[in-house]
């Protein structure tokens, strides 16, 4: 199962970065805009947020890079 890395931030706190699964990930994308508390679960563990407060959430590519982004 292919995972992403993402980064989601807060009103209050830092962001926070962690890797989940494509299909988690459309789960929680799905639950944005949602009150009420949402447990995302990412491959290192368990997130328990109010996404009242999710400000935004990033996803990054997984491309290889060598050295200084060469490809």
């Amino acid at each position: 199962m292919a995972s992403q890395h993402i980064s989601i931030g807060f009103q209050a706190s830092p962001p926070i970065a962690l890797r989940v699964s494509d299909e988690e990930l459309e789960k929680f994308k799905d639950s944005l805009g949602g009150e009420g508390w949402y447990v995302l679960e990412g491959d290192d563990g368990r997130v328990n947020m109010n996404l009242q407060h999710v400000l935004y959430l990033r996803t990054e590519k997984d491309d290889a890079r060598v050295g200084f982004g060469l490809k």
